[in-house]
């Protein structure tokens, strides 16, 4: 076994593509989006409308003009939570008939 720490699995993430997730720390903090991808080996996702940075391209065979383009970044999963209704909630895991199913902690509806 060597001493370096690796991990064996991607962590078991809270948040997935498509879901509305209101940012609860940072920035952007009370914004809310769709999260357009997530990238669960760096623990962030990209969240529509939330992160906005500013990046400079050279002109180019597509880009004639080149020039400042504003465009979404990716953000820490920690630093957002699920909405439901525009209210945050917590999400949690139960077997459902044989299968792992997200739920709403403040309601206990399942989350599609």
């Amino acid at each position: 076994m060597s001493t370096a720490s690796t991990k064996r699995f991607a962590p078991k993430l809270k948040i997935k593509k498509g879901d509305t997730v209101i940012v609860i720390a940072g920035e952007d903090k009370g914004k809310s989006g769709k999260v357009l991808e997530v990238f669960p080996s760096k623990n962030t996702a990209l969240v529509a409308g939330v992160r906005i940075v500013s990046k400079h391209t050279k002109p180019n065979a597509q880009n004639q003009q080149g020039g400042i383009i504003k465009k979404e970044a990716p953000i820490q999963i920690s630093n957002l939570m699920l909405s439901l209704g525009g209210k945050p909630t917590k999400v949690g895991r139960q077997v459902e008939n044989g299968k792992i199913v997200r739920i709403a902690k403040s309601t206990g509806e399942i989350i599609k």
